[in-house]
Protein backbone atom coordinates (compact mmCIF):
# COMPACT_ATOMS: atom_id res chain seq x y z
CA UNK A 1 0.00 0.00 0.00
CA UNK A 2 1.39 3.61 -1.33
CA UNK A 3 0.44 7.08 0.13
CA UNK A 4 0.30 10.36 -1.92
CA UNK A 5 1.02 13.69 0.04
CA UNK A 6 0.79 17.24 -1.92
CA UNK A 7 3.90 19.29 -0.93
CA UNK A 8 3.48 22.97 -2.78
CA UNK A 9 -0.46 24.02 -2.56
CA UNK A 10 -2.19 27.70 -2.08
CA UNK A 11 -5.60 28.90 0.19
CA UNK A 12 -7.79 31.79 -1.26
CA UNK A 13 -7.63 32.53 2.15
CA UNK A 14 -3.93 33.96 2.14
CA UNK A 15 -2.01 33.66 -1.32
CA UNK A 16 -3.53 36.98 -3.42
CA UNK A 17 -2.63 34.87 -6.48
CA UNK A 18 -5.36 31.92 -5.67
CA UNK A 19 -8.89 31.37 -5.57
CA UNK A 20 -9.20 27.50 -3.72
CA UNK A 21 -10.98 28.13 -0.34
CA UNK A 22 -8.65 25.52 1.83
CA UNK A 23 -12.09 23.41 2.67
CA UNK A 24 -12.59 22.97 -0.90
CA UNK A 25 -9.02 22.32 -1.47
CA UNK A 26 -9.01 19.53 0.97
CA UNK A 27 -11.86 17.58 -0.54
CA UNK A 28 -10.60 17.76 -3.72
CA UNK A 29 -7.33 16.34 -2.60
CA UNK A 30 -9.23 13.62 -0.99
CA UNK A 31 -11.57 12.95 -4.24
CA UNK A 32 -8.12 12.64 -6.01
CA UNK A 33 -7.15 9.50 -3.40
CA UNK A 34 -3.98 12.26 -1.52
CA UNK A 35 -3.92 11.43 1.91
CA UNK A 36 -2.93 14.90 3.01
CA UNK A 37 -0.87 17.95 1.91
CA UNK A 38 1.40 20.73 2.87
CA UNK A 39 0.01 24.04 2.62
CA UNK A 40 2.40 26.37 1.56
CA UNK A 41 0.95 30.14 1.40
CA UNK A 42 2.95 32.97 0.18
CA UNK A 43 4.84 34.93 2.76
CA UNK A 44 5.62 37.39 0.03
CA UNK A 45 5.40 41.18 -0.52
CA UNK A 46 2.38 40.29 -2.48
CA UNK A 47 0.28 39.04 0.29
CA UNK A 48 0.58 41.74 2.51
CA UNK A 49 -0.32 45.45 1.71
CA UNK A 50 2.62 47.28 1.64
CA UNK A 51 1.72 49.66 5.12
CA UNK A 52 1.78 46.17 6.87
CA UNK A 53 5.60 45.14 5.68
CA UNK A 54 7.34 45.54 8.86
CA UNK A 55 3.95 44.37 11.41
CA UNK A 56 5.41 41.01 10.84
CA UNK A 57 3.33 39.77 13.96
CA UNK A 58 -0.04 40.74 12.46
CA UNK A 59 1.51 39.41 9.10
CA UNK A 60 1.75 35.94 10.72
CA UNK A 61 -1.69 35.54 11.94
CA UNK A 62 -3.10 36.06 8.48
CA UNK A 63 -0.70 33.65 7.24
CA UNK A 64 -1.95 30.87 9.33
CA UNK A 65 -5.64 31.66 8.37
CA UNK A 66 -5.27 29.12 5.63
CA UNK A 67 -3.64 26.34 7.53
CA UNK A 68 -5.88 26.43 9.80
CA UNK A 69 -8.97 26.51 7.49
CA UNK A 70 -7.31 23.52 5.96
CA UNK A 71 -6.61 21.98 9.03
CA UNK A 72 -10.29 22.27 10.67
CA UNK A 73 -11.90 20.84 6.97
CA UNK A 74 -9.36 17.66 7.24
CA UNK A 75 -10.92 15.40 9.51
CA UNK A 76 -8.94 12.61 11.39
CA UNK A 77 -8.41 10.59 7.98
CA UNK A 78 -6.53 13.01 6.30
CA UNK A 79 -2.92 15.04 7.06
CA UNK A 80 -2.19 18.71 7.15
CA UNK A 81 0.90 20.02 7.54
CA UNK A 82 2.23 23.51 7.80
CA UNK A 83 4.88 24.85 5.25
CA UNK A 84 5.47 27.89 3.65
CA UNK A 85 7.11 29.60 0.14
CA UNK A 86 8.93 32.66 1.12
CA UNK A 87 10.01 35.09 -1.31
CA UNK A 88 11.95 38.68 0.34
CA UNK A 89 11.40 42.02 -0.38
CA UNK A 90 12.28 42.94 -4.42
CA UNK A 91 13.45 39.61 -5.33
CA UNK A 92 12.05 37.02 -7.37
CA UNK A 93 12.97 33.79 -6.25
CA UNK A 94 10.77 31.48 -4.08
CA UNK A 95 11.67 29.08 -1.21
CA UNK A 96 9.34 26.66 0.15
CA UNK A 97 9.92 25.64 3.48
CA UNK A 98 9.30 22.07 5.26
CA UNK A 99 8.65 21.05 8.88
CA UNK A 100 7.32 23.86 10.92
CA UNK A 101 4.99 24.79 13.10
CA UNK A 102 3.47 27.73 13.99
CA UNK A 103 5.53 29.04 16.39
CA UNK A 104 8.06 29.26 14.02
CA UNK A 105 6.00 31.52 11.39
CA UNK A 106 5.28 33.90 14.48
CA UNK A 107 8.51 34.14 16.83
CA UNK A 108 10.99 34.10 13.25
CA UNK A 109 11.31 37.64 12.89
CA UNK A 110 10.27 39.28 9.51
CA UNK A 111 10.40 37.03 6.58
CA UNK A 112 10.36 39.70 4.34
CA UNK A 113 13.28 41.29 5.06
CA UNK A 114 15.75 37.93 5.12
CA UNK A 115 17.84 36.93 2.70
CA UNK A 116 18.73 33.18 1.56
CA UNK A 117 21.38 33.13 4.64
CA UNK A 118 19.25 34.28 7.33
CA UNK A 119 16.45 32.55 6.01
CA UNK A 120 18.53 29.17 5.87
CA UNK A 121 20.41 30.04 9.16
CA UNK A 122 16.17 30.02 10.55
CA UNK A 123 15.37 26.94 9.21
CA UNK A 124 18.20 24.92 10.34
CA UNK A 125 17.92 26.36 14.14
CA UNK A 126 14.25 25.07 13.64
CA UNK A 127 15.39 21.57 12.14
CA UNK A 128 13.21 22.15 9.29
CA UNK A 129 14.21 22.22 5.44
CA UNK A 130 15.19 24.46 2.94
CA UNK A 131 13.91 24.12 -0.52
CA UNK A 132 14.00 26.39 -3.82
CA UNK A 133 10.87 26.44 -6.03
CA UNK A 134 10.81 25.90 -9.60
CA UNK A 135 14.32 27.35 -10.02
CA UNK A 136 14.27 27.72 -13.60
CA UNK A 137 11.08 29.47 -13.55
CA UNK A 138 11.43 32.53 -16.27
CA UNK A 139 12.25 35.17 -13.68
CA UNK A 140 14.17 33.13 -11.08
CA UNK A 141 17.70 32.74 -10.34
CA UNK A 142 19.32 29.82 -9.30
CA UNK A 143 20.06 30.09 -5.39
CA UNK A 144 23.23 29.53 -3.80
CA UNK A 145 23.72 25.68 -3.08
CA UNK A 146 25.39 26.23 0.18
CA UNK A 147 22.14 27.43 1.85
CA UNK A 148 19.69 24.96 0.30
CA UNK A 149 18.64 21.10 1.26
CA UNK A 150 16.74 20.57 -1.78
CA UNK A 151 15.37 21.54 -5.04
CA UNK A 152 11.35 21.33 -6.65
CA UNK A 153 11.98 19.48 -9.37
CA UNK A 154 8.89 19.19 -10.57
CA UNK A 155 6.74 21.82 -10.57
CA UNK A 156 3.06 21.11 -11.73
CA UNK A 157 2.71 24.37 -12.48
CA UNK A 158 5.23 24.70 -15.00
CA UNK A 159 4.35 25.29 -18.97
CA UNK A 160 7.71 24.08 -20.43
CA UNK A 161 8.46 20.23 -19.07
CA UNK A 162 12.19 21.78 -20.08
CA UNK A 163 12.29 23.57 -17.14
CA UNK A 164 11.83 20.56 -14.45
CA UNK A 165 14.29 18.68 -16.38
CA UNK A 166 17.20 21.44 -15.85
CA UNK A 167 15.91 21.80 -12.10
CA UNK A 168 16.51 18.12 -11.97
CA UNK A 169 19.57 17.91 -13.85
CA UNK A 170 20.86 21.39 -11.52
CA UNK A 171 19.64 19.47 -8.01
CA UNK A 172 21.71 16.28 -9.23
CA UNK A 173 24.87 18.53 -10.19
CA UNK A 174 25.34 20.48 -7.10
CA UNK A 175 24.86 17.35 -4.50
CA UNK A 176 21.04 18.60 -3.21
CA UNK A 177 19.92 15.78 -1.78
CA UNK A 178 16.08 16.68 -1.27
CA UNK A 179 14.27 16.41 -4.44
CA UNK A 180 10.36 17.39 -4.18
CA UNK A 181 7.41 17.28 -6.38
CA UNK A 182 4.41 20.05 -6.35
CA UNK A 183 1.40 20.33 -8.46
CA UNK A 184 1.70 24.38 -7.14
CA UNK A 185 -1.90 23.83 -6.85
CA UNK A 186 -3.89 27.63 -6.48
CA UNK A 187 -7.54 27.63 -8.02
CA UNK A 188 -10.67 25.30 -8.11
CA UNK A 189 -9.82 24.11 -11.31
CA UNK A 190 -6.01 23.56 -11.06
CA UNK A 191 -4.69 19.99 -12.07
CA UNK A 192 -3.82 18.44 -9.50
CA UNK A 193 -0.18 16.89 -10.77
CA UNK A 194 2.61 16.31 -8.14
CA UNK A 195 3.35 15.47 -4.97
CA UNK A 196 5.29 12.36 -2.84
CA UNK A 197 4.10 8.72 -2.83
CA UNK A 198 5.34 7.13 0.23
CA UNK A 199 4.94 3.79 1.14
CA UNK A 200 4.32 4.57 5.12
CA UNK A 201 1.77 7.54 6.11
CA UNK A 202 2.65 11.11 7.00
CA UNK A 203 0.87 12.66 9.73
CA UNK A 204 3.31 14.34 11.60
CA UNK A 205 6.63 17.09 10.64
CA UNK A 206 8.58 14.36 12.11
CA UNK A 207 7.32 11.84 9.81
CA UNK A 208 7.26 14.21 6.74
CA UNK A 209 11.34 15.11 7.18
CA UNK A 210 12.50 11.89 8.05
CA UNK A 211 10.94 10.80 4.89
CA UNK A 212 12.34 13.81 2.74
CA UNK A 213 15.51 13.25 4.30
CA UNK A 214 15.91 9.35 3.41
CA UNK A 215 14.58 9.85 -0.20
CA UNK A 216 12.46 6.90 0.65
CA UNK A 217 9.55 8.32 -1.65
CA UNK A 218 8.28 8.47 -4.91
CA UNK A 219 7.72 11.69 -7.15
CA UNK A 220 4.30 12.16 -8.84
CA UNK A 221 4.63 13.67 -12.12
CA UNK A 222 1.19 13.28 -13.70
Amino acid sequence: MSYKYELHCHTGEVSTCATAPATQTVEKYKNAGYDGIVITDHFSGLTFPPYSYFNYKKNAERYLSGYKAALDAAGDDFTVLLGMEIRFLFTPNDYLVYGIDEDFVRNSGNFLLDNQKTLYEKVKSAGAVLVQAHPFRGYVRRAKPRFLDGVEVHNGKTKNPIENEKSLLWARGEGLEILTSGSDYHHPDSKISGGIETKEKIKTNSDLLRILRSGEYTLIKE
